[in-house]
């Protein structure tokens, strides 16, 4: 297989090609992020940057400038379904890293579904982002693959520069947990939302939701998560 390059995309084409690969990953419906927007933030001081194999583009990243110049927020991070075994995700934040850190940016904010665990594995564990905002119904109704299952967020902050993300960065193992955390566990059903039907998805939204905002209220946040107990761990 050809070796895959990262780098920022240039011209319509292949912004055009951004917009097809978000259909390909979220679904008809979803409303993709237009190729002539992506272009213009690019131009004002945004990433768009791609994931090429054998010359095509196979995932982007995409985020822009907030109103505080050392933050960047990550709207959109896609993965082609037939790449997915080659850690592209993993590898376009971490080019988000570089091209971020070279700007003088120190710190990524994002979203994501708590409910699904592989989103949960790359952006608490493998990157070493960490949440104390949870965010209800944060995109309304949604289309695509998100149809009927609701939009709570957890909004992550990922300090560039920290310990932890520098490690992972560099590939070095984890530390240990944090001394006795909270563990808030994911129910295994959740790995196929789109199976167990909306009611189903309600109620398991409704009990993380719950937990997750009682203990951020507490004073705690979301530090890792630990894939073999499919729990979020929470420390302060």
């Amino acid at each position: 297989m050809s070796e895959v390059t990262f780098r920022d995309l240039s011209g319509m084409g292949e912004f055009r090609a951004a917009e097809d690969l978000q259909r390909t990953v979220w679904g008809e419906g979803d409303l993709p992020d237009p190729a002539d927007l992506m272009m213009v933030i690019q131009a004002e001081g945004g990433l768009v940057g791609g994931a090429f194999l054998a010359g095509r583009l196979v995932g982007y990243i995409f985020g822009f400038p907030t109103r505080a110049p050392d933050v960047q927020h990550s709207h959109r991070l896609a993965v082609l379904p037939r790449t997915r075994g080659l850690g592209l995700g993993l590898r376009l934040k971490h080019y988000q890293r570089d091209w971020c850190l070279a700007r003088g940016i120190t710190h990524v904010r994002w979203t994501f579904d708590p409910l699904r665990a592989v989103n949960a594995t790359l952006n608490i564990h493998r990157l070493g982002a960490q949440s104390d905002t949870y965010l209800t119904d944060y995109y309304g109704e949604m289309a695509g693959i998100n149809s009927g299952i609701g939009s709570d967020r957890l909004l992550v902050d990922w300090n560039l520069a920290s310990p932890v993300v520098a490690a992972l960065a560099r590939g070095e193992a984890r530390g240990p947990a944090p001394a006795r955390p909270l563990a808030v566990p994911l129910p295994a059903e959740a790995d196929d939302l789109e199976a167990v039907g909306p009611a189903r998805v309600r109620a398991l939204r409704d009990s993380l939701r719950g937990a997750l905002l009682a203990a951020f209220e507490d004073g705690l946040r979301i530090v890792d998560f630990d894939r073999e107990n499919r729990s979020y761990l929470l420390s302060e």
